[in-house]
């Protein structure tokens, strides 16, 4: 009776995470309307500083920054910080350039290596503007961006404005499709969290504004900074929304093996911010932690469920059929990324089959990323993923 208990427990709690969380947030949403507390056309708007670090970027770096001068925002009210990482191409040279042909750019080369989240702090105390735009080097603007993301800054609830990414190019030999379709759904459910209760999950650190009254710096070591950031937000009681109106373009990542190591090292990060913010899943009926838990507790803990849950359906299996046919049916599931390995070697590429591929590889990168978490993480420096 205990071994069936946990069992439909666990499988309650993988279901409710990954199909009934996201039914639930729709239909709470339905009814719910939007932040109308804006700025208008017309009006004063504040000054934005636009904070980016970069290592070896020299690829993007000239159209990201073409991007954010192409804007309905007016070109007074914004400044832009970029700092260099240590890059070794030719990042350097572009953004020495821009800062010298424009006024509000300002460029800060670092000769050693540091992360991101460090340049970003130093950045922070340079930032002139109330408001502060976080973004990576290869989401690019569109000429509304910077304007939807400001103009809910009127509302002084609001702390956080998550930006939209849209995926453009999809490839049926990688894991792009897959990739696309599970960030649509989390920008989806973001949104919806911010619309019910303004409590956005954690936000894309690639397009994000934050009150510059509202930043938190982000300790050294800690590898996933944008949910630090959110987190200590959210506990304040402040709200954190999504607007969809606020878009940018990305390439989704393609290549399986580059994404793996890319979720290994979020997923470490994920598990310290799990042990950093686990208070806020107390009280447990709070909006806070019922979202904290429903989005993001569980799936990181998905792994462990998932074992357990095949062990203990192993078990009873030899009590009855009906188990038995349900160990059948997850060995076969379990089987089937093998399969679809063996049809993508020669050139067979079978969209369901990756998807299965995609979620067992998702939760073995957060398994990989726990233990790496418990041997303690070594340093928040990456190499930036090719797009």
């Amino acid at each position: 009776m205990i071994i069936q208990v946990f069992f439909w427990l666990s499988v309650a709690a993988i279901f409710h995470s990954y199909l009934l969380y996201p039914l639930v947030l729709k239909f709470l949403a339905r009814n719910k309307k939007e932040n109308s507390l804006i700025f208008e056309p017309g009006s004063e708007l504040p000054l934005v500083s636009i904070i980016m670090s970069v290592h070896n970027e020299d690829v993007v770096i000239q159209e990201k920054i073409r991007s954010l001068y192409y804007t309905l925002y007016p070109l007074n009210k914004f400044e832009v910080l970029v700092g260099s990482d240590n890059s070794t191409d030719g990042t350097n040279h572009i953004c020495k350039v821009y800062s010298e042909n424009y006024e509000h750019f300002h460029f800060f080369p670092f000769s050693k290596r540091q992360g991101k989240p460090a340049v970003v702090n130093q950045l922070v105390e340079k930032a002139s503007g109330e408001i502060l735009i976080l973004t990576d080097a290869k989401v690019f603007f569109e000429i509304n961006t910077i304007p939807e993301l400001v103009k809910h800054f009127k509302n002084r609830d609001i702390d956080i404005v998550g930006g939209n990414i849209l995926n453009e190019k999809t490839y049926p030999a990688g894991i792009s499709v897959q990739e696309k379709a599970f960030m649509n759904r989390e920008i989806r459910m973001k949104y919806h969290e911010g619309l019910i209760w303004g409590n956005t999950m954690g936000i894309y650190g690639a397009i994000y504004a934050i009150r510059k009254s509202a930043f938190t710096q982000v300790p050294s070591g800690f590898s996933v900074d944008d949910f630090f950031i959110t987190m200590n937000v959210l506990r304040k009681k402040r709200k954190v929304i999504l607007n969809l109106s606020a878009s940018s373009l990305e390439n989704v990542p393609d290549d399986i093996k580059t994404e793996f190591r890319r979720k290994v090292r979020i997923s470490s990060g994920n598990f310290q911010n799990l042990w950093y913010f686990a208070s806020c899943l107390w009280p447990p009926f709070s909006a806070l932690s019922f979202v904290f838990a429903s989005h993001k507790v569980i799936r990181w803990i998905g792994p462990f469920l998932l074992i357990l849950i095949l062990i203990l359906n192993g078990i009873l299996a030899f009590r009855s059929d009906f188990y038995s046919i349900l160990f059948a049916s997850q060995l076969f599931l379990c089987i089937l990324p093998f399969i679809d390995f063996i049809l993508r070697k020669i050139n067979q590429h079978i969209v369901i089959l990756r998807f299965v591929t995609h979620f067992y590889a998702m939760n073995i990168a957060l398994l990989v990323g726990f233990f790496k978490n418990l041997t303690g993480i070594k340093t928040n420096i990456w190499q930036p993923t090719r797009r």
